[in-house]
């Protein structure tokens, strides 16, 4: 797991504080079997679920891009303060932000 956390960084997420996003978190997920890169933004206020203890919140989405029409299970938990603590992707994994933005640019050349 350290050796992802190393990878990724936060888990996969980043900040959008460019665009006055004080609430929202990124995500990036690659589908299996696509080259497709899709964004998916929970909010920290909104988004999330009290879990069964009481004490921790987690976010379950649906993600599908609009080129793969492969489905993934995006799995995201919080801690008490609603700081990221784990993600689970189902179906595809978890990529960087500099890869979506790679794939946004091969999408613009073609």
């Amino acid at each position: 797991m350290d050796f992802l956390k190393r990878l990724f960084g936060n888990n996969g997420a980043t900040r959008d504080a460019s665009a006055g996003d004080a609430t929202g978190v990124y995500f990036y997920v690659r589908p299996n079997g696509c080259d497709e890169v899709v964004r998916v933004r929970v909010d920290r206020n909104n988004d999330l679920s009290l879990a069964d203890d009481g004490s921790t919140y987690w976010v379950r989405k649906g993600v599908r891009g609009t080129k793969c029409r492969q489905p993934v299970e995006l799995t995201i938990y919080f801690d008490s303060s609603r700081r990221l603590t784990s993600t689970d992707a189902q179906n595809g994994v978890l990529v960087t932000h500099a890869d979506y933005t790679a794939w946004l640019e091969t999408q613009a050349s073609s």
